[in-house]
């Protein structure tokens, strides 16, 4: 094999496919990533046997077909450290070659034939989903997973697919976070009853692939797995095992609850100033909405009191909430600070529904007041 390639087109590649190789795998060729080369062009492949990933490389001139095995460390640090605009690849039985203007780097290799076959997209029942709307529904969501609990359907994002819309749901328990937005079935590609759990380490190889000025994505959900196509990336990756919590029955339906429309940038701004009174025991916050005033109040027994105070547009009776600033922190993060959002509450014993004018539901159950 031998080709010659623009290194930072490279680099941007390799360090997605890297991302996927086990640096602790048992199996050490799994512990690097495959370049392929054919007439058509160069693809990088990484596996874990969980998860898979072919990234087509852009920039390449092939002089020879061939395949390498490349380590991914010391690759890495030549792509990184090198000034040159391109670099020559050469791969052989006795390793690989590395060539810049002024460099020159001999590497082992391991044996091509060994590497484990990385799955490429064939289905023909799949989901078209903007690009864009992909990467938002991975970062509103992938926040409120659990990776840590026993129950392992939350350590991953569900995934369910209708003929004209595609919805994601994060939970760990103690909040969740919902986001819908249109995508169109392609020959009746629908999720049906079953449960496409995603591991939320594959939800972020999935975000990080992503360009949003790209059109639009392929998703294809089987058995046990799942398959999305970007114009230059597959991405493969077995589904958790595991049922997901009835995420419907968690969004509340209520007749007597308000309904404020507040600011995300001045919320945000309120809501660090009073978190700083609070510690890794006392999270708690306390949002009393009446008057035309939300406070936020925190009360830390070593720490101190904070009460920070803002305009909104409800003068009703008043009614006090604690919730978890993180929690809070984390859904106004992942929105633009000029928007506005709508929280629902009814008193302080029920969950708060947060949501958005785009497809946005977002649910933090209370914390207790005597904390």
């Amino acid at each position: 094999m031998e080709i010659s390639v623009e290194r930072e087109q490279m680099w941007a590649a390799f360090q997605t496919a890297a991302q996927v190789a086990s640096p602790r795998s048992p199996k050490p060729i799994l512990q690097n990533v495959k370049l392929e080369v054919t007439e058509a062009g160069a693809t990088l492949m990484a596996t874990d046997l969980e998860v898979g990933i072919r990234i087509e490389v852009t920039g390449i001139e092939v002089t020879r077909v061939g395949s390498a095995v490349l380590p991914v460390s010391r690759f890495s640090s030549i792509l990184r450290e090198s000034n040159d605009q391109k670099l020559q690849i050469e791969a052989g039985p006795n390793g690989m070659i590395v060539k810049g203007e002024h460099s020159q780097f001999k590497l082992p290799s391991g044996n091509p034939e060994e590497f484990p076959v990385v799955e490429e997209f064939t289905e023909e029942k799949c989901h078209e989903v903007p690009s864009r709307l992909m990467k938002e529904l991975i970062r509103r969501t992938l926040f409120a997973t659990d990776t840590e609990s026993s129950r392992y359907a939350l350590g991953g994002v569900l995934l369910e697919f209708s003929a004209e819309e595609i919805t994601a749901v994060g939970t760990d328990g103690r909040r969740l976070a919902k986001m819908a937005g249109a995508a169109s079935s392609k020959n009746g590609h629908e999720s049906g009853e079953a449960m496409t759990i995603v591991p939320a380490r594959s939800m972020q190889l999935i975000e990080r692939a992503l360009n949003e000025d790209d059109a639009g994505i392929q998703v294809a959900t089987r058995v046990n797995d799942i398959l999305i196509k970007t114009p230059q990336t597959t991405i493969y990756s077995r589904l958790v095992e595991g049922r997901f919590p009835k995420w419907r029955d968690v969004l509340p339906d209520r007749q007597d609850a308000v309904h404020i429309e507040i600011a995300v940038g001045p919320m945000y701004s309120a809501l660090r100033q009073a978190a700083v009174v609070a510690s890794d025991e006392s999270r708690g916050i306390d949002f009393t909405f009446g008057g035309g005033t939300l406070i936020l109040s925190g009360n830390t027994a070593e720490i101190g009191e904070s009460r920070v105070e803002f305009p909104i547009a409800y003068d009703g009776d008043e009614i006090t909430v604690a919730l978890d600033h993180r929690f809070v922190a984390d859904f106004l993060k992942v929105l633009d600070a000029e928007k506005t959002f709508s929280v629902e509450i009814e008193n302080g014993e029920s969950a708060a529904l947060f949501t958005t004018d785009d497809g946005y539901g977002y649910v933090v159950m209370p914390l207790a007041r005597d904390r």
